[in-house]
C-alpha cells in the first residue's frame, strides 16, 4: 500500500489536480478502514469534500479531523513528505472508524452489509469502503465537467486496481447507479441488471423510481490485471441521497446482498 500511497502523493507534484477541483491541501485516501482485514468493499466514486471540512466549508482541526492535511503534517507542501508522513496517513485511513467516522453517510452502508456479519465498526472492522478515486474535491462530481471526471477516473483507475489486486477483498458492493456505470466504464464490463419490485421507491403524483440489482465478476480494473475474480454486487439507488429510500427498501436491500454474500 506504501507504494501507491506514494505514487498518489506525488500526483500532487506532477499533475495539475487543482483544474480538476482536487483538495489539493488534504491527503488522498487510499481506504475507509483497513483494507488487509477486509472480505468486503463497498465502492463510492470519491471521498466528501466533508471529510476535510466542516459546514461552513473550514478545515476540520483537532478531535474533529478525520484525515491529514499539509497543516496536520506540517508541511508547506507536499514534496516535503518524509515516510513518518506516509506512515501516519495511512494510520488514519486504516483507524478511520476508529476516529471521528462521517457515520451519517457510513451508518447506513453498515447496516447493508451486517446480514453478512460483515461492519466497517467495532467488534467486527472486517468491511472497508474504496472509492474510484482517491481525492476529495470541492465540487460534487455531478458538477464536474465530463473531462474532468474523466481524467480523475483514469487516475484513480489503476491505483483501485492495485490496491484490490494486494488485497484479499472478495466482495464488492456498489452504492448506486452512478457507481455502477462508472465502475463498468473502469473495468470494460457489463453487469447483469435485474428489475427488483420491492426496491422500488414510492412517488404520489408521478410513476414509482424501479430498483435494480447489479451482479457480475471481474478479474480487471483498469489496466491492472487482479489475478483472480471477485464478485461484484450493486443497486441503483443512492441509499444516503435517493428521496424515498425507506427502512422497507433498505431491508430488502440488506437481505438480498445477505443472500449474495456467502
Amino acid at each position: 500500500m506504501t507504494t501507491e500511497l506514494i505514487n498518489l502523493v506525488e500526483y500532487f507534484n506532477n499533475k495539475n489536480l487543482e483544474e480538476l477541483e482536487v483538495i489539493t491541501w488534504g491527503s488522498p485516501i487510499i481506504s475507509f478502514g483497513n483494507i488487509t482485514n477486509s472480505k468486503i468493499a463497498t465502492l463510492g466514486i470519491n471521498p466528501s469534500n466533508r471529510e476535510f471540512v466542516d459546514a461552513q466549508g473550514l478545515e476540520l482541526k483537532d478531535d474533529n479531523r478525520r484525515f491529514h492535511t499539509l497543516d496536520s503534517l506540517g508541511i508547506m507542501d507536499w514534496s516535503e513528505i518524509t515516510d513518518k508522513h506516509l506512515n501516519k496517513i495511512s494510520e488514519t485511513c486504516n483507524e478511520y472508524f476508529n476516529r471521528n467516522p462521517y457515520d451519517n453517510w457510513f451508518k447506513k452502508l453498515d447496516y447493508l452489509i451486517s446480514g453478512a456479519s460483515l461492519s466497517f465498526y467495532f467488534p467486527l472492522y472486517n468491511a472497508c469502503h474504496l472509492d474510484l478515486i482517491p481525492y476529495a474535491t470541492s465540487r460534487k462530481w455531478s458538477e464536474l465537467t465530463t473531462e474532468q471526471r474523466f481524467l480523475l477516473l483514469e487516475l484513480g483507475s489503476d491505483f483501485l486496481g492495485n490496491l484490490i489486486k494486494n488485497s484479499e477483498i472478495e466482495y464488492i458492493v456498489l452504492n448506486g447507479q452512478t457507481v455502477v456505470d462508472n465502475f463498468e466504464r473502469v473495468t470494460c464490463t457489463k453487469l447483469k441488471r435485474q428489475e427488483m419490485d420491492a426496491w422500488s421507491l414510492k412517488r404520489k403524483n408521478t410513476t414509482d423510481v424501479m430498483g435494480y440489482s447489479y451482479t457480475g465478476y471481474i478479474d480487471r480494473i483498469g489496466n491492472v490485471n487482479l489475478n483472480r475474480q471477485i464478485k461484484v454486487l450493486g443497486y441503483n439507488h443512492n441509499i444516503q441521497s435517493s428521496f424515498g429510500v425507506s427502512n422497507e427498501v433498505l431491508k430488502e436491500l440488506r437481505d438480498w446482498l445477505t443472500d449474495n454474500i456467502i
